[in-house]
């Protein structure tokens, strides 16, 4: 790193993808994300994978220093987070020491193909060193890469239209006039080639890689090359070991049934809770099937080669993964944006999908699978983004029965306030912002990272004995017993005071973690409050009343 910034500091002065900034102790929030959108789509236009801004520098390029902390720079990283469209982030944010005082690099990535970045609704660029807006030619030129690299797009000469299978087509004729009911009575007069361009699944009559993907008969699978129509089926058991297997090929418009029939979706009985659980539903919405799957269709980056896969597992959870990145930055951005997506990764794809009613554009699906999952008191679906992949597994079942009464007894809650309770009870990392609105509406307690669900939530939920045992009691409780113990006992060995203490200590501590407070409480006891003393060694202790606490005692 320090290499890196000793190579920037060669540059003649700041460019449109360098900016050096003096902020000695802070820097204006809004004014680093103007400069995050400028320098993200400058890099983008000069096909540079990132561009830097340097924390701790002058203009003519003397390091002065910065003291900017680590919490202002997550809170800078939040900000850019929230406020970025496309939402994205730095790739780095590296403290490096100099002679001169701390400099803090700051990459910032490229912007994506084909996605202009917005601060706030807005387009930056840069003009020489300085801030302007993005012109429209700028962003037309970054919004036209993604036409130019749509891998759906494609026309594939050697295919004809008796390449697709004739009941797939068929039943897209359906879909379609489905969706659009006005045109129904012209649907019925064009023929196979005029609807194929209508519903946007070929270009002037020649088949694209998207009407192979959905209507192709199974052997023009190799068409797609090295792209795959694959979706593979697996069931496993509780112990992981597959079962049973198949695959399954275009014309996926027919076999997103096909694998859906293959899902033993089983009845799911609540056990009886008064009138707060329905009796009886599906472990799995067919909504929320299709949509996962659809899903997997509409967004896989085919030019990886992988294949869609849809693991069930007899304990009741469905996982649905599909290969490339998550284009929307993260699943909190679709669920709270007010409108829907702008891109796709396979924009041709994606709206002949559309048209054949497999998907829709709102925006609203993956919220709805959330809801479903809400109001069956299951947990939520989970996400995983990592290793250039997009993974969602859906449970069919309560997993906390503790946690779903806490959704059924507390009606109001949002279903922002379900998603970040879901993440406690999952124990997931919150962000600070997400702490804060918790603590605000007196949710959760606890420090950072053990939290648990507040006294208030354990009051109205009837867990008032769990919510003890989470937030556990204060230090003087555990003094307390430890001088009793030793004023019956004579003394106390440290597996004395570990069978006495460990087991009441908070639940949401880990054995390390419940070892570590035991030991910074009988330190305390002894150094700071001298109540009791170590007459024993330190690898063997045995602690003993001190002289002026044995006469309070007595």
């Amino acid at each position: 790193m320090i290499n890196l910034v000793n190579k920037l500091l060669t540059s003649n002065t700041e460019t449109e993808v360098l900016e050096f900034k003096k902020a000695e102790r802070q820097f204006d929030k809004d004014k680093l994300g103007k400069y995050f959108s400028a320098l993200s789509n400058e890099a983008n236009l000069n096909n540079m994978h990132s561009a830097y801004v340097l924390f701790g520098v002058n203009n003519d390029k003397t390091i002065t220093g910065t003291k900017i902390s680590d919490i202002q720079l997550n809170e800078y990283k939040q900000e850019i987070a929230n406020n970025t469209s496309p939402s994205l982030n730095f790739r780095k944010v590296e403290r490096i020491a100099t002679d001169n005082g701390n400099v803090i690099l700051l990459e910032i990535p490229a912007a994506p193909q084909g996605m202009p970045v917005s601060w706030k609704n807005h387009y930056y660029a840069r003009n020489g060193e300085s801030l302007s807006g993005l012109s429209i030619e700028k962003i037309e030129r970054i919004r036209n890469q993604q036409k130019e690299d749509d891998w759906s797009r494609v026309i594939i000469n050697e295919a004809t239209i008796d390449d697709l299978d004739t009941e797939a087509i068929l039943i897209a004729r359906e879909q379609y006039a489905e969706k659009n009911p006005s045109k129904e009575k012209d649907i019925s007069l064009w023929d196979d080639k005029t609807f194929l361009n209508k519903a946007k699944l070929s270009i002037k009559g020649k088949i694209t890689r998207a009407a192979i993907l959905l209507l192709g008969k199974s052997e023009t699978d190799h068409y797609l090359s090295p792209g795959t129509s694959k979706i593979t089926w697996i069931l496993r058991d509780r112990d992981g070991i597959e079962k049973d297997y198949q695959h399954f090929f275009c014309p996926l418009l027919l076999e997103v049934n096909k694998v859906h029939a293959k899902i033993r979706n089983l009845k799911y009985r609540y056990l009886q809770e008064g009138s707060l659980f329905p009796d009886e539903v599906d472990q799995f919405d067919a909504f929320t099937i299709r949509e996962a799957l659809n899903n997997c269709i509409a967004h896989q980056d085919y030019r990886l080669g992988g294949k869609i896969n849809v693991m069930e597992r007899e304990d009741g959870i469905l996982n649905f993964t599909n290969m490339g990145n998550f284009i929307p930055g993260t699943v909190e951005n679709v669920i709270t944006a007010d409108s829907p997506e702008e891109l796709y990764r396979n924009p041709f794809l994606a709206n002949a999908m559309v048209n054949l009613n497999m998907i829709d554009t709102t925006g609203s699906g993956i919220k709805k699978m959330f809801v479903i999952q809400k109001n069956k008191f299951f947990p939520l679906p989970e996400y995983n983004l990592s290793n250039n992949k997009v993974s969602v597994s859906i449970t069919g079942k309560v997993l906390d029965v503790n946690y779903a009464r806490k959704l059924a007894s507390m009606p109001d809650l949002s279903l922002s306030e379900i998603i970040l309770l879901d993440k406690v009870q999952k124990q997931k990392k919150l962000s600070q912002s997400e702490i804060k609105e918790l603590k605000i509406k007196g949710l959760i307690e606890g420090r950072k990272p053990n939290f648990h669900i507040s006294a208030r939530v354990a009051n109205v939920t009837g867990e008032k004995a769990k919510y003890i045992r989470q937030r556990g009691f204060k230090d003087n409780h555990y003094k307390t017993l430890i001088i009793e113990f030793i004023a019956k006992y004579g003394k106390a060995t440290k597996k004395d005071i570990d069978n006495l203490i460990i087991d009441i200590l908070p639940d949401v501590l880990d054995n390390n973690q419940k070892k570590n407070k035991l030991r910074n409480i009988v330190y305390a006891m002894s150094k700071r409050d001298k109540t009791i003393i170590n007459q024993g060694t330190s690898r063997y202790p045995e602690w003993v009343l001190s002289t002026s606490n044995n006469k309070k005692i007595n």
